[in-house]
């Protein structure tokens, strides 16, 4: 099993697709590096605060609790998982569908009716950290069906340079989410190239 590597900053562009789709961003966040290392983009609640940032769904400082880090953490899960089964052509799993819509009604449109034992009935306030990761949760949520649904999920795509694991929207033959993942890609079938020359 290899390290998880605690980073803003894994030295890669963003994906072809993530400015466009702040959801394959969010699929993006836990990248997988040579040598079986991976960055996680939100590997604390710090981190996770800082990339909600980055993409404008929630303030500099919200203090960020790890609870609240996790469940980001977890729809990341699930949208990698749709991702997969889209660019596979395969059948959505489905707890994966069902933590996509759960996201997207996680924003309610009014302040619930609460009901205290002591003090009896009240309209509940949430707390405003819950608040701001229930709205980027259902946000990112909303954002992944888009993608999925849209004409763009045809260009959908896992990058074709081992180990990398993230997903792009494809531009002609690109295949590869960066520019060092193509050059990797292509050293290897050199490699490859040559290797079977000496052997043959």
């Amino acid at each position: 099993m290899g390290e998880t590597l605690m980073t803003d900053d894994p030295a890669l562009p963003p994906a072809p697709g993530e400015e466009q789709y702040p959801a394959l961003a969010l699929a993006n966040s836990a990248i997988a590096l040579p040598g079986g290392h991976t960055a996680d983009l939100l590997g604390t609640p710090a981190q996770t605060n800082h990339w909600l940032t980055e993409h404008g769904l929630a303030p500099v400082d919200i203090d960020m609790r790890e609870m609240c880090a996790a469940q980001l953490r977890s729809l990341r899960e699930q949208i990698r998982a749709l991702l997969a089964s889209r660019t596979a052509g395969l059948p959505a799993l489905p707890a994966a569908l069902s933590a996509i819509n759960e996201a997207l009604t996680r924003v309610p449109t009014a302040r619930l009716l609460q009901w205290d034992d002591g003090n009896g009935p009240y309209r509940a306030i949430p707390h405003p950290t819950t608040e701001i990761v229930d709205h980027a949760l259902a946000t990112l949520a909303a954002d992944a069906a888009d993608l999925l649904t849209h004409p763009d999920a045809e260009r959908l795509t896992a990058c074709d340079s081992t180990p990398c694991n993230r997903y792009l929207l494809r531009h002609g033959r690109r295949h590869w989410c960066s520019t060092r993942c193509g050059d990797r890609a292509r050293a290897a079938r050199a490699y490859t190239r040559r290797t079977r020359t000496r052997t043959g």
